[in-house]
């Protein structure tokens, strides 16, 4: 590795460094703000790296703790996308995309090619590793919401039918898990109110 390498390294180093920036929607477990990119990566990491026994196949634990730490690395250019944000998801693949670009592109070659491959595996969602990545981008938050009361799905008026069809995918990283989560994170929260309960809605427009 040369000088040239280093430098690579480190100014894509400098630049990821705009992630702690990012917000999303989710308060930290005591309400107190909201937390940034970075440490949602972070969170999301230890629980991979400590529930890893628990998804469905086997999976190379740093392969996908590596998913999550770079999968919003996009972010620093195409900002945050609000999970239930329909109009901004039109136009999130098409942000994301350039911010791929720009970004990986900063390091080495065969680096960037690595780091990229990793991103579009977990955009596609279809090895075991980016199938448990997408469980713990789907749970972290979900745990933090019914950590902090339930805020932000109050604050945002969320329906349990958009929260299980974000989650439709989830169980293919690990049933356990996800079976958890909906037992103790979600469904409580449904039954105080935190969350819109409209399962008698979405079943009337089924039979009708």
């Amino acid at each position: 590795m040369d000088d040239k390498d280093l430098q690579k390294y480190f100014d894509f180093f400098r630049e990821i460094d705009k992630e702690k920036y990012i917000v999303r929607q989710t308060y930290l477990a005591d309400g107190a703000r909201k937390e940034n990119d970075a440490e949602h990566a972070w969170h999301m990491a230890v629980m991979a790296v400590l529930l890893g026994g628990y998804a469905n196949e086997k999976i190379d634990v740093l392969k996908t703790v590596t998913m999550l730490l770079i999968h919003d690395l996009v972010e620093i250019d195409a900002g945050d996308t609000f999970a239930y944000d329909e109009e901004a998801k039109k136009t999130q693949r098409e942000r994301e995309l350039k911010g791929a670009k720009r970004i990986f592109s900063l390091l080495p070659e065969e680096e960037a090619l690595r780091m990229r491959g990793l991103w579009d595996e977990f955009e596609e969602g279809t090895t075991p590793e980016a199938r448990f990545a997408h469980a713990m981008d789907n749970i972290q938050p979900a745990m933090l919401n019914a950590a902090s009361g339930g805020r932000s799905w109050r604050e945002r008026g969320i329906r349990l039918s958009q929260i299980l069809e974000r989650n439709k995918d989830t169980a293919g990283g690990s049933e356990v898990l996800w079976d958890y989560a909906l037992e103790n994170m979600i469904l409580p929260h449904v039954a105080s109110g935190d969350i819109v309960d409209d399962r008698q809605e979405v079943s009337g427009n089924e039979k009708s």
